[in-house]
């Protein structure tokens, strides 16, 4: 297993996370499998979408603030309810089949880290299972 470190730099943001995923795919040396990415963090998550246009990104975390607002009527004492509400959206894991010793993401797909309540040092766990 591989823990990757993510330093966030906003209360919100998009981080794109597929180079450090695809370079630990590589040095396993697995030609086929999955590789699971998972958050262990309550106000953070994982998804998969266009990496070609980073406006894409920015256009998600626009409507998530829109639809999800910091300020709200939450009964969650601490102040970040909508840091959980997105990171429940986002989801906590993700897996991907890796085929011929490479993640078999689509032609704009990337892996990116959600963040919802920085900024902050968070982790990323990735594991991979190699096909028998």
């Amino acid at each position: 297993m591989e823990k990757l470190r993510i330093s966030t730099t906003n209360r919100t943001e998009s981080v794109n996370i597929t180079s450090q995923v695809r370079k630990y795919v590589s040095a396993s040396g697995v030609q086929e499998g999955i590789c699971h990415i998972f958050v262990p963090h309550t106000t953070a998550g994982v998804t998969l979408n266009e990496a070609a246009d980073p406006d894409v990104q920015r256009d998600i975390l626009n409507e998530l603030n829109k639809v999800i607002p910091f300020e709200d009527s939450y009964t969650h004492r601490e102040g970040n309810a909508a840091a959980h509400i997105k990171a429940t959206l986002f989801g906590s894991s993700a897996t991907i089949p890796i085929s011929e010793g490479r993640l078999a993401l689509g032609t704009w797909q990337g892996v990116f880290f959600g963040e919802f309540d920085g900024p902050r040092s968070r982790s990323v766990y990735l594991q991979i299972v190699r096909a028998t």
